[in-house]
């Protein structure tokens, strides 16, 4: 823009010299000849007189416009702006900071940054003289505002204003009354807390729909134990009979002749033998209930389990037994996983973790003939992974990167909720594991669970 201003100067000053007279010109040939040289050189200076003042104008519109966009930018911004110099004199202010004090910009332009502005208590004060002295940013410092009767606490943000040789030029502090601050986290940790509450009742959905498919299954795996029990109590109940019937026998002092051969009738000798035997398998069959009942308690509650020591194979072996028995169609279901392997986890989670799993993988086998799925444990020094694959038809590449949103389901509408794995991958979080996917289109699908390993001492 200077470069501008002169050249016009210069141009200015040769018309006027030339018009003059004053201004020397080397006469070549003929007088007539020099006034068309004089005239030529005139018109030069003219069109360029013309040209600069053109793009001066143009230099001039672009700077207003650039200062109208500066200027409602300012306007519009609704935390408080307070430009100061760099000897702390306050040189620009913006409408927001006007309106909360209800103050004009000459109240402010010329002030002392420290008359406006003082930490909330000394030592943040000394901090906040400190940072202007030095000249240097810094971020959340409360300071209040200090224009009105009340002060006003404020979170002041502030950085380097450089000119346009890059040397400090003064400081920009960007401010926001405290109370809008606390409005805004109690808002956001009110939606937080929303939003967890709404996981939950996401993860509780889940686990009554998983249920509501298992509970074929499970009626009939509380079946058998129940029917044994029930069994052996029968037949307790009848040698309960034939012994009480001997021993009043032998309380009514009858003939030893006649009592062995009541002994004998009654089988009382056999009853001896297979009474033990009766009683420890009823005992073994109610414990298979307790089990049952306590995992399905585990599986529905919504209640939280502590980290401990889980052995691994009876989780795997029960979710196992939970599909196939809900399985219309079952699969052939190879497990490879040591009887004494143990892992840092909570039962429950790995339980319904596996559940999900293995129902995704029966659903996905339908049409798949001679159907397959494998769980299989790799050991590592600190870790346990545990691969759940199938010889499905796989996941392609574009829902391997949406399979553990919520919602996200490959099965037709009223088939499926979209949150078994979305839940699995939370779940498996919660526990400290990891549930990846790795499979591709054609080659069936394949999960890998990366499980803590047990610290030294076993499962509980």
């Amino acid at each position: 823009m200077d470069s501008l201003r002169d050249k016009n100067e210069h141009m200015t000053q040769t018309l006027t010299m030339l018009s003059s007279g004053d201004h020397d010109i080397a006469l070549s040939g003929s007088s007539e000849d020099a006034w068309i040289e004089v005239i030529q050189q005139m018109d030069r200076v003219y069109k360029e007189l013309i040209a600069s003042q053109v793009a001066l104008e143009e230099k001039n519109a672009e700077l207003e416009i650039a200062q109208e966009f500066i200027g409602s930018v300012v306007s519009a911004m609704t935390d408080l702006l307070i430009v100061c110099d760099t000897q702390g004199r306050i040189v620009q202010v913006n409408e927001a900071l006007l309106r909360l004090i209800g103050n004009t910009t000459e109240a402010f332009v010329g002030q002392q940054l420290t008359e406006i502005l003082k930490g909330r208590d000394d030592e943040t004060h000394t901090r906040f003289l400190n940072h202007l002295q030095a000249k240097e940013p810094f971020h959340d410092c409360e300071v209040l505002l200090r224009k009105q009767k009340t002060p006003i606490p404020l979170s002041l943000n502030c950085s380097i204003r450089n000119d346009k040789r890059n040397r400090p030029a003064g400081l920009v502090l960007i401010g926001r009354p405290v109370g809008e601050l606390q409005q805004a986290y109690r808002e956001l940790d009110e939606a937080l807390q929303n939003f967890e509450k709404a996981q939950q009742h996401l993860v509780s959905s889940e686990k009554m729909a998983a249920l509501g498919r298992l509970v074929a299954g499970v009626a009939h795996e509380l079946n058998n134990p129940i029917s044994f029990v029930f069994g052996n109590m029968f037949a307790l109940k009848s040698y309960g009979e034939k012994i009480t019937r001997y021993l009043r026998a032998m309380d009514a002092d009858i003939a030893p002749d006649t009592l062995m051969a009541l002994r004998q009738e009654l089988q009382i000798d056999r009853i001896a033998k297979d009474i033990l035997p009766l009683v420890e398998g009823t005992l073994e069959g109610a414990e298979r209930v307790s089990d049952i009942v306590q995992d399905l308690r585990r599986f529905s509650s919504n209640q939280t389990e502590p980290l401990e020591d889980v052995a691994l194979r009876p989780v795997v072996e029960t979710a196992v037994n939970w599909v196939l028995r809900g399985a219309h169609d079952k699969p052939d279901m190879r497990v490879e996983c040591p009887v004494g392997l143990a892992v840092m986890s909570k039962k429950g989670n790995i339980h319904q973790i596996l559940v999900n799993l293995m129902q995704n993988a029966v659903d996905a086998l339908a049409d798949t003939p001679r159907p397959q799925i494998s769980i299989k444990a790799e050991v590592s020094d600190d870790h346990v992974d545990l691969w759940i694959t199938d010889n499905g038809p796989g996941i392609d590449a574009d829902t391997v990167d949406q399979i553990f949103e919520p919602f996200f389901t490959t099965k037709p509408a009223g088939q499926g909720t979209g949150l078994g794995l979305y839940v699995s991958f939370r779940m498996a979080d919660e526990i400290g594991a990891k549930l990846n996917v790795i499979s591709g289109a054609g080659d069936g699908a394949c999960f890998r669970l990366t499980l803590p390993i047990a610290k030294q001492g076993g499962p509980t």
